[in-house]
C-alpha cells in the first residue's frame, strides 16, 4: 500500500450541520481542496456513524478525493451517529428523500460548481443507487461497490426466497446495538442527552419486518431498483467482489443500464473496498479508477473509462481450498457488453438413477460467512465433508484439453420429487482437485415454494415429480485440466437458510436435471490496474487484548446429543483508541446450533457490547443487546433485549417478544 502525502491541492476539514426542510440537521464532515474556484462534491450517505466507527475508512479515501479538486462529504442518515431525528427502517423513503436533500443542499454550496457524485460500500452503495433511481438533477455519477439492487434476494435476508439464518439474524443484532448508540458530545454537545432518549423509544428490531414480508412483496419491491433501472440518469461504476453476495448486481446494472452510462468491475474480493489488500486479493489502486470516474462525469476531462470493457472481471485460477487464502492465482478479462459475446451456455446432464436427498440438519457448517469481510475463517474451508451430505455429480475436465473457464451465473434445472408440503434445495459449485479437495466456487438455493416466483408461497403438490430451476451466484473461475467440476445438491443449509418444518428431503432424478455453465471462451486480455494507495491513516491505535483471541468462526459437536453448534466472532472485538480521545470497544458473539436431525431445533443467539467513552469529558456508555430466533411448525419465535447504561446507570431497557407466522419461511 502506498500512502499518498502529495497532492494537487492542499485540502481543508470542516464538520457542518446539514439542515433538512423539517427542521432536522444531519451530521457533516466536509474535505475541500484550497481553490478559488468552485468543485464537483463527491457524497457517502450511510448510518456508519463517520466520528467513530467509520473515521478510519473515511480518512483513507476522502482526504485523497480533495487532494485531487473535489470536495469529499461524509454523511450520517437521520437518528444514526451525530444527526438529528429518529431511526427509521433501513433504506426506508424518509431516508432516501433526506438524501436527495443533501445532494441538493450539497448543489447550492457556493465551493460546489452544481455537480454531484455519490459513492459508498454496502449500505452507503445501496443509498447511492437507490438515490440515482430518485434522479436529483446535480447527480451526474455514481461509484457503488458491493452494493444491492434487490433487497429481499441479492444482498437481503433471504435467498432463493429462503430465510437466512445466520445473516439475517446477526446483522438484525449488530444494527439493533449501533442504532442504540448516542450522539457523540465531544461533537453535538449537552444535546446528546436529549437527543439518546428520543432515538431510543424508537428503536425496534430490523429483523420483525424482514420476517414480516417473507415473499417478494410489495415492500421489497418498494426497496430494491429491479423495476427502476429506466429512472437512473447518472452514469453508474458498479464495483463487487466474487466473495460478496452482492456481485450479481453488478452483472444486472451492466446489463439493464445504458451501454454508454455504466461499467462493471468485479473482483476477488470480500465486501471491502478494493484497495485495503484484505483478502482474498489481489488489490487494485480503486482511488484512482474512481477519480478516473468523477473525472469523466464530474470534472469535465476524457479520462478513457468510455474506452474501457464494459465489464471487467477477475477470472480465478484453481486453488487449494483456504478460510484466509490470501492473494489468488487469475488473470483480469474484459467484456464488451454483459450478457457477453464471449460467453455461452453450456448444458451438461446429469447422471445416474434417482437418488434420495436427505441432508443432516448441520449441513452447511464448512459454508463460510454470507458476507466475508477479508477476516479469518471468511472463505469456505475444503468441502469434501459437505460435498458426503449430498448428492455430487462430476464432470471431468479432460487432462489433454483447454481448461474450463466459467464466468456469470450457472443454472440448475433439477427433477424433485417430494412428499411434503415444504422444502428448499441448495446446490453448489465446486472444483475438484486431482487429491480430492474440493473447492467450493459458488452456490445458490430454493425455497421449493417460490419455484414459480419469489413472491408467492406454494405448497408442493404431496408425491409430485416437478422441474424446478434456479441460479447459482455468480463466479469467474478457470478449471483446470484434470480437475472435477462437482455439483452437490443437499436438502439443507444451515446456518445459512433457516430449515423448514418438514424438512425431509426429496428424491432426486437425474433424467431431466442439468448443470448449465456460462463458458467463456479464449480472448487476448491485456487488463491492468495501478498499484493501491490512500491518504494518511488516521492514526486509530488497537491496545493488545488481555485475554486471548477467540476464533473467528468455531465449530462444537456433542456426539451424543447430536447438536451442533457454530460460534462466530463478527471480526469488530477489541478496543480502538482514536487520535482525539475517543475509545471505542465492540465486542459481539453469535451462536448456531441445530440438531442434526430436528429441523424445530435450529435456534440462533447474538450478543452486542459497545462501549464509547471519553475520559476528559468523563463520558462512558455502553449498550448491550441479546437478540435470539427459534422457531415451531407455525411461527418464528424472536426475542431481543436492549440495555443502555449511562456510567453505572441503567438509562433504558426494553425487551421485545413476538412471534411472526412461518409463511414462506
Amino acid at each position: 500500500m502506498r500512502i499518498r502525502t502529495d497532492f494537487p491541492y492542499a485540502t481543508t476539514r470542516a464538520d457542518v450541520r446539514v439542515p433538512l426542510a423539517d427542521g432536522t440537521r444531519l451530521y457533516a464532515r466536509i474535505w475541500r481542496p484550497e481553490t478559488d474556484r468552485p468543485v464537483p462534491a463527491l457524497l457517502e450517505y450511510a448510518p456508519d456513524r463517520l466520528t467513530d466507527a467509520s473515521a478510519a475508512r473515511d480518512a483513507q479515501r476522502h482526504p485523497w478525493y480533495a487532494g485531487h479538486g473535489y470536495a469529499s462529504v461524509r454523511v450520517d442518515v437521520r437518528g444514526h451517529g451525530n444527526s438529528e431525528g429518529l431511526p427509521g427502517e433501513p433504506h426506508d423513503a424518509q431516508e432516501l428523500a433526506d438524501g436527495v436533500a443533501v445532494v441538493e443542499w450539497l448543489a447550492r454550496r457556493p465551493w460546489c460548481d452544481g455537480g454531484v457524485g455519490m459513492f459508498g460500500i454496502g449500505w452507503g452503495g445501496v443509498n447511492s443507487l437507490r438515490i440515482a433511481a430518485l434522479a436529483p438533477e446535480p447527480l451526474k455519477a455514481v461509484v457503488t461497490v458491493c452494493s444491492s439492487d434487490d433487497l429481499h434476494d441479492n444482498d437481503g435476508p433471504y435467498l432463493g426466497g429462503s430465510v437466512l439464518a445466520e445473516d439475517m439474524h446477526g446483522r438484525s443484532a449488530a444494527l439493533l446495538a449501533r442504532t442504540a448508540l448516542p450522539p457523540d458530545p465531544a461533537h453535538v454537545g449537552a444535546e446528546w442527552r436529549e437527543m439518546w432518549p428520543a432515538r431510543l423509544a424508537a428503536l425496534r428490531p430490523a429483523l420483525h419486518t424482514w420476517l414480516g414480508h417473507q415473499t417478494r412483496d410489495a415492500h421489497w419491491r418498494s426497496h430494491g431498483l429491479r423495476e427502476e433501472y429506466g429512472r437512473i440518469r447518472a452514469a453508474v461504476l458498479a464495483v463487487g467482489g466474487w466473495c460478496d453476495p452482492g456481485r450479481d448486481t453488478v452483472l444486472r446494472l451492466v446489463a439493464e443500464l445504458a451501454p454508454d452510462r455504466v461499467r462493471g468491475l468485479i473482483g476477488p474480493w470480500a465486501r471491502q473496498y478494493p484497495d485495503r489488500e484484505l483478502p482474498p486479493g489481489p488489490a487494485i489502486g480503486f482511488l484512482q479508477e474512481s477519480l478516473r470516474w468523477w473525472d469523466q462525469w464530474l470534472g469535465g476531462r476524457e479520462s478513457g473509462v468510455l474506452d474501457e470493457p464494459r465489464l471487467r472481471s477477475w477470472l480465478t485460477g484453481s486453488y487449494r481450498p483456504a478460510p484466509r487464502p490470501g492473494e489468488l492465482p487469475g488473470r483480469w478479462v474484459g467484456d464488451p457488453a454483459w450478457p457477453s459475446p464471449h460467453v455461452a451456455p453450456v448444458v451438461h446432464a446429469l447422471g445416474g438413477g434417482p437418488v434420495r436427498v436427505g441432508s443432516p440438519q448441520h449441513t452447511g457448517m464448512d459454508a463460510g460467512p454470507f458476507r466475508p469481510a477479508g477476516e479469518d475463517a471468511d472463505l469456505a474451508p475444503d468441502q469434501r465433508a459437505e460435498d458426503a451430505y449430498s448428492a455430487a455429480f462430476d464432470f471431468a475436465v479432460p487432462h489433454e484439453g483447454p481448461p474450463v473457464e466459467v464466468l456469470g451465473r450457472p443454472e440448475v434445472t433439477l427433477r424433485l420429487r417430494m412428499d411434503v408440503p415444504f422444502g428448499q434445495v441448495a446446490a453448489r459449485l465446486c472444483d475438484v482437485a486431482p487429491d480430492g479437495s474440493s473447492t467450493l466456487v459458488t452456490r445458490g438455493a430454493l425455497n421449493l415454494s417460490a419455484r414459480e416466483g419469489a413472491d408467492r408461497a406454494d405448497a408442493w403438490p404431496l408425491g409430485a415429480t416437478l422441474d424446478v430451476t434456479f441460479p447459482l451466484g455468480g463466479a469467474g473461475h478457470c478449471f483446470p485440466p484434470g480437475h472435477r467440476v462437482r455439483l452437490a445438491v443437499s436438502s439443507a443449509y444451515w446456518p445459512w437458510l433457516w430449515p423448514q418444518a418438514d424438512s425431509v428431503g426429496f428424491t432426486l432424478e437425474p433424467a431431466g436435471s442439468s448443470l448449465t455453465l456460462p463458458l467463456r471462451g479464449p480472448t487476448r486480455d491485456a487488463l491492468a490496474f495501478a498499484p493501491p494507495e490512500q491518504s494518511a491513516p488516521l492514526g486509530v491505535a488497537a491496545p493488545e487484548p488481555l485475554d486471548e483471541p477467540r476464533p473467528r468462526r468455531l465449530v462444537v459437536r456433542d456426539v451424543a446429543r447430536g447438536e451442533w453448534r457454530l460460534e462466530v466472532e463478527p471480526g469488530y472485538g477489541g478496543t480502538r483508541v482514536h487520535p482525539d480521545g475517543l475509545e471505542h470497544t465492540e465486542e459481539g458473539h453469535e451462536t448456531y446450533t441445530v440438531d442434526e436431525s430436528d429441523p424445530l431445533s435450529a435456534r440462533a443467539r447474538a450478543h452486542w457490547t459497545v462501549r464509547l467513552h471519553r475520559p476528559e469529558l468523563g463520558w462512558d456508555v455502553t449498550v448491550t443487546t441479546r437478540s435470539e430466533i427459534s422457531c415451531d411448525t407455525a411461527d418464528f419465535i424472536t426475542s431481543d433485549e436492549v440495555v443502555c447504561r449511562d456510567g453505572d446507570e441503567v438509562v433504558f431497557h426494553r425487551t421485545w417478544e413476538q412471534r411472526l407466522p412461518r409463511t414462506a419461511g
